[in-house]
């Protein structure tokens, strides 16, 4: 691909430059592109930062995309929307995104590609089916799954403006007096534990708003909205101010007495406007058996 600058671009970021021409590419995989030497700028590698100048040429190899090592699998999916070119599933708790070490069969990925049998997007040089955002395993809940790729950047785009609202619903320990609020506390990978993420002022911006459904004995049911979608958001800002999701090992919410096998926490509901049809779409997940079981052991401890 070959792409000559004219007037009206020029002093722009080439990642953005090249995000904003090529549409169906993400600006991630764009600046994997420049990094690994597939963007020549001039005839030279360049670095996603660069800016471009007027006169100059850019050429780019998109190396066609890899198949993906997961394997099909028919695994029970509830899919509780679906059109031509989107579908929503219900994750169960426990089920994992995406395949990884310890974790190469039973997945999610598994259980898209056997279900819609290659019908998915294969956007960012690997085909990962359609698949825009993650939950944790240990989260249940909505996962929104895109079959094409020109309709997978619009999603991403819906994501990253924050026209998607994503609402959750959770048990947390200890009993939050304020009706309802919000955590603006950005979030960065912890110093301490790889595995973490931590509030850190020098971290991306993470914002969450809440509010009280139901308050028991030391423990409240409540609502959030997500603002941002930063990896285990809602579990870091929730430890952060001293009330840490139920049932979350990893976030200092494990308490005795509880059976559990993971956070009480479920991605509820999903609300935007269709990319393609203009249309408002609203798509629910009913509270999961798991966590109404332990809403009513909460009930009975009053």
């Amino acid at each position: 691909m070959r792409i000559e600058i004219i007037a009206d671009e020029n002093n722009i970021r080439i990642d953005a430059y090249l995000a904003k021409k090529c549409d169906t590419i993400s600006r991630a995989y764009i600046s994997k592109l420049i990094q690994e030497g597939n963007v020549l700028y001039n005839k030279k590698k360049c670095k996603p930062s660069e800016k471009i100048v007027l006169d100059s040429l850019i050429e780019m190899n998109v190396p066609e995309p890899e198949e993906s090592k997961a394997i099909p699998q028919d695994i029970d999916l509830d899919v509780v929307y679906e059109d031509e070119w989107i579908a929503v599933i219900n994750k169960p708790q426990g089920m994992v995104v995406h395949p990884a070490a310890g974790h190469k069969n039973g997945t999610l990925v598994n259980a898209l590609l056997y279900r819609f049998k290659g019908d998915l997007s294969d956007i960012n040089g690997v085909i990962r089916p359609g698949i825009v955002h993650r939950i944790d395993k240990d989260t249940s809940g909505l996962i929104l799954v895109v079959k094409q790729n020109a309709v997978h950047q619009d999603i991403a785009r819906l994501i990253q403006k924050h026209e998607i609202k994503r609402t959750y619903r959770a048990i947390v320990i200890g009993i939050i007096e304020e009706d309802c609020g919000t955590i603006d506390a950005a979030i960065a990978r912890s110093s301490e534990n790889r595995l973490k993420n931590a509030v850190n002022k020098d971290g991306k911006n993470a914002v969450s708003h809440f509010k009280v459904m139901e308050r028991y004995k030391n423990m409240t049911y409540v609502e959030i909205e997500l603002e941002t979608g930063r990896t285990h958001q809602i579990r870091v800002h929730f430890s952060y101010i001293h009330h840490p999701v139920l049932g979350d090992e990893l976030y200092g919410g494990i308490r005795k007495g509880y059976k559990l096998n993971g956070q009480m926490l479920h991605a509820f509901r999903l609300d935007f406007i269709h990319p393609v049809t203009g249309k408002a779409v609203t798509v629910e997940a009913p509270m999961p058996d798991y966590f109404l079981k332990t809403l009513d052991q909460l009930e009975k401890e009053r």
